[in-house]
């Protein structure tokens, strides 16, 4: 399933269960590949991550950076033998992870009192504050990371990943008729740099430039009861992966557990105007057999938001600008 043409983002998923695992579904895990770049990022890590790898094609050894929504054990029980078994291959040049703020103290001592040795560079990054405050969390010349505090029992994150823009399709036409001489200057005008030529004249790639090209957003959220702080970081994203812990006949339960429905996941991307809709962290009440499956969950949430999909573990898709697609 692909979402466009353009340089993608692909994920999949590695756990889509609520609480505890199932036959068919492992709990919270969500592999997010970078493109042109062998790095894999992680959005939460319960028990039993480290084996969904390995049941799939994705590589350990590249996992770069961890992102962890809050710290119920569905969503943090596998990160510290999946940090373990990647310092025991020798294969890591490092992990950062992100969080809240008891996920240092919890690695700390799961770690030390298991006499467990990290051979590679490790660091946790609070991210309560750039939450409050709408502060980036991460950021390089490709990506940029945000998140925002959801309504849950416990401190939890939302995250939303944007590729950044990159500059439009090269008028090549133009510069040639402007008698600009091929090789490294063009190079530098496609990057949008101002060049001087041999003959004195002073050229600027910005008007050699179409519009530039957006890149691919993807949030990621989960647990909350409906909330607006999650509609304001998933506006005009192109995928929002929300969980959907329960049936529309179940809000009340899922108000005291401060967990989302299938519905408020459908009115969160309605609201947010989101290209996709992917639910999961679905409750194991909803297996296949039970009065209510999955299937009902999905209706529910399509009656509200058209573009919606059901997640299951080793679902995997790429994900690209809407304006870009085909």
């Amino acid at each position: 399933m692909v979402f466009g043409v353009c340089k993608a983002l692909q994920v999949t998923f590695l756990g889509t269960s609520s609480g505890v695992p199932t036959r068919a579904r492992n709990v919270s895990a969500v592999a997010l590949r970078l493109p042109q770049r062998a790095e894999l990022w992680l959005f939460d890590c319960g028990e039993g991550t480290q084996h969904q790898f390995l049941r799939s094609d994705l590589r350990l050894s590249q996992l770069r950076r961890v992102f962890v929504s809050h710290m119920h054990g569905d969503h943090v029980f596998g990160l510290p033998g999946l940090l373990a078994s990647l310092g025991l291959s020798g294969n890591s040049n490092g992990v950062d992870l992100y969080g809240p703020d008891p996920l240092e103290s919890y690695l700390q001592g799961v770690l030390r009192t298991s006499s467990t040795r990290i051979g590679y560079p490790l660091k946790v990054h609070r991210v309560r504050d750039a939450a409050e405050q709408n502060l980036i969390v991460f950021e390089d010349k490709d990506i940029l990371v945000r998140c925002t505090p959801l309504t849950h029992r416990v401190p939890a994150y939302a995250y939303r990943v944007e590729q950044k823009p990159k500059p439009g399709h090269f008028n090549l036409e133009r510069a040639q008729s402007l008698g600009i001489p091929p090789g490294p200057v063009y190079a530098a005008l496609k990057r949008g740099e101002q060049v001087s030529l041999d003959d004195g004249r002073v050229v600027d790639g910005r008007d050699f430039s179409g519009p530039d090209r957006p890149g691919a957003s993807i949030v990621f959220c989960t647990d909350t009861v409906f909330s607006e702080a999650a509609v304001s970081l998933a506006k005009g994203a192109d995928l929002l992966i929300h969980e959907s812990t329960f049936a529309h006949s179940e809000a009340e339960m899922a108000y005291q557990k401060q967990h989302s429905t299938s519905t408020m996941a459908a009115q969160t991307a309605a609201e947010a105007g989101v290209g996709k809709l992917v639910l999961t962290h679905l409750s194991p009440r909803y297996a296949p057999g039970n009065p209510v499956t999955p299937n009902d969950l999905l209706r529910e949430a399509q009656a509200i938001f058209s573009n919606t999909i059901l997640a299951k573990d080793f679902l995997s898709f790429e994900v690209a600008p809407r304006c870009n697609s085909s």
